[in-house]
């Protein structure tokens, strides 16, 4: 077996890479070095590329790690989020989000909006940051979370489940306020809320003003008491916008019946554009 002082750089590289545990620079190892070769890579940009991939791989197994714990339904990224189509959205507002200082600091983000705004994406899109980022988190929406505290609590593991959903860094509470909460239910939440009170952030995502939560829960003084423990370190967002899911049933009806959206425009602009 050779020495290392007789190994190629290459190989020198490798073995040490390896030694550390990091295979996502090991296996951009080979392009990298061959971009050095070629004269076309310094080598600070070489030492970046390599910490790049392994970063890259680390997040990409954290996330994996991730959806399998977290319940999120999907992974929706702020890369993917059209900022265009919500002007209303400011963007270096959400970009400050995704940089996790409410997360060490363990405020709370509520989005607000009627359906269809994009909520939804943006909640999921700071758990991926924060789940890239090491962080435990946990999705659900407001009758997923009530259903399981209520199962819990006639299993007589009630705080039990209250601790387990208080462990997380970042849990995204979604949907307040598209279905109806018994009081019971309305209860167990305000449990989970107080009890990551200062503890750890929670993401929100509602339909519903806040003036409109006392009707959600059923007791105006329960959604009192809940939402002076939410926003008290709170970061609100509110979405004013169309809804991405009405364009694109548009954006799809034209492609399949084209002919049909074509002669309505004929028909509205040979009528004056009058309805």
């Amino acid at each position: 077996m050779r020495t290392m002082k007789r190994l190629s750089r290459r190989e020198r590289i490798a073995a040490q890479l390896a030694d550390l545990k990091m295979p996502g620079a090991l296996e951009a190892l080979d392009a990298v070095l061959s971009g050095v070769d070629g004269g076309g890579t310094t080598a600070s940009e070489a030492i970046e590329r390599l910490l790049a991939a392994q970063i890259t791989l680390r997040n990409s197994r954290r996330l994996q790690t991730a959806m399998r714990s977290s319940r999120l339904p999907a992974i929706k990224t702020l890369a993917e989020f059209d900022f265009s189509f919500q002007p209303s959205i400011k963007r270096e507002q959400i970009a400050s989000l995704h940089e996790l200082g409410f997360v060490e600091r363990k405020e709370n983000v509520v989005f607000l909006g009627p359906p269809g705004v994009g909520k939804t994406h943006l909640a999921i899109s700071l758990a991926i940051t924060a789940a890239e980022s090491g962080r435990r988190v946990y999705y659900g929406t407001l009758a997923d979370l009530i259903s399981s505290l209520e199962e819990a609590e006639a299993a007589g593991r009630l705080t039990q489940r209250l601790k387990t959903l208080t462990y997380p860094s970042v849990l995204v509470v979604d949907e307040i306020g598209y279905l109806p909460v018994t009081r019971n239910g309305a209860i167990l939440f305000f449990q989970l809320v107080n009890r990551r009170y200062e503890r750890s952030s929670t993401v929100l995502t509602s339909n519903q003003g806040f003036e409109n939560w006392g009707e959600i829960l059923r007791d105006e003084v329960m959604a009192a008491a809940l939402l002076d423990r939410l926003l008290h370190h709170c970061h609100i967002v509110n979405i004013r916008g169309n809804s991405y899911r009405m364009r694109r049933r548009t954006e799809l009806s034209k492609t399949i019946h084209p002919t049909a959206a074509h002669a309505r425009e004929a028909g509205r602009s040979s009528s004056g554009g009058s309805e």
